[in-house]
This record gives C-alpha cells, sequence and structure tokens, in this order.
C-alpha cells in the first residue's frame, strides 16, 4: 500500500458560539479567490474518534429513532469510522488574509481539530437535484440552510 502523508492546513476554532478556522501561517495566501465565495467544505480530522475502538467499528444498532435495527457505518455520517475524517459544509462571514482566519456561522468539529483541506462549495459539482434516501431519513431538511431549524435531537439514539 501507499505511504499516506497528510499534513493540517490549519485549525478548528470553536469557541462560546464562535466558529472559525486558522490557518497555518505557511497556508494564508491560499486564501486567494475564496472571497467570492459564501461557502465552503472543510475536511477535517475527527481527532476524539482516532482510537482502535472507534477504526474498528463496521456496524452500528440502531443509532437513529426512525432507522434500521443495524446499519453499516458507510450508510452512516458517524464519528466512528476506519479513517476519522470528517466533511463539513460551512458559510463564511469573514476572511482575514492577514492572519488566516476564516470566520464561519457554524461547524460541527471541535476546537482544535486538524483542518485537512478547505474548497471552495460550487453547487455545480456537490449539489444533487434529486437525491434518493431511504424512508426512515426522508423528512429531513433537504438543504444546509433547514438543517439549522431542524431538531435533530428527535432523531438520534445517542
Amino acid at each position: 500500500m501507499n505511504n499516506i502523508k497528510i499534513i493540517p492546513v490549519g485549525k478548528i476554532k470553536n469557541e462560546n458560539e464562535d466558529f472559525a478556522i486558522k490557518l497555518d501561517e505557511k497556508y494564508t495566501t491560499a486564501l486567494k479567490g475564496l472571497e467570492n465565495y459564501s461557502h465552503i467544505q472543510i475536511i477535517w480530522w475527527m481527532d476524539g474518534c482516532d482510537n482502535e475502538r472507534d477504526r474498528a467499528m463496521l456496524i452500528q444498532k440502531k443509532p437513529y429513532k426512525n432507522g434500521p435495527d443495524e446499519i453499516g457505518i458507510f450508510a452512516l455520517r458517524s464519528l466512528e469510522r476506519p479513517n476519522p475524517i470528517g466533511v463539513s459544509n460551512a458559510q463564511i462571514t469573514y476572511i482575514d488574509n492577514i492572519y488566516g482566519i476564516i470566520g464561519l456561522t457554524y461547524v460541527d468539529a471541535n476546537d482544535g481539530s486538524a483542518v485537512l483541506d478547505i474548497k471552495p462549495y460550487t453547487p455545480s459539482i456537490y449539489r444533487v437535484e434529486n437525491p434518493i434516501t431511504p424512508d426512515w431519513c426522508s423528512h429531513w431538511p433537504k438543504s444546509f440552510e433547514e438543517s439549522g431549524a431542524f431538531d435533530w435531537a428527535k432523531e438520534f439514539n445517542f
């Protein structure tokens, strides 16, 4: 197998409902042009799940209240994964090109989590007009914007 080398480009800042990405200094010039986008995709390392037990998890028992009794990890957006890589969409609130900071409205990552990469969100590549989902989650929000007002606590068993 090939050796894989991942070098984080920065860290998540998640303090008191204030969300941002702080880039390592050598990556700040990579922000050029990002100010023309409203949203980004953040690829980050779920360091709190980087352990043998979570990496070995392949099936979860009834993680969703309305879901099946068992479901495979690749059919979930679970924290437990063979490689704890998170992908989150986030809305940009500001960009500080000097200090390498991207302000965000929200991100579902812990403070200090390593950011592996950042990609601009473009609907022509990422948006799926008519996705098919299982019946048990077909009532979930159909967009990033709708998700903020949805009562997710009613969906999970954890």
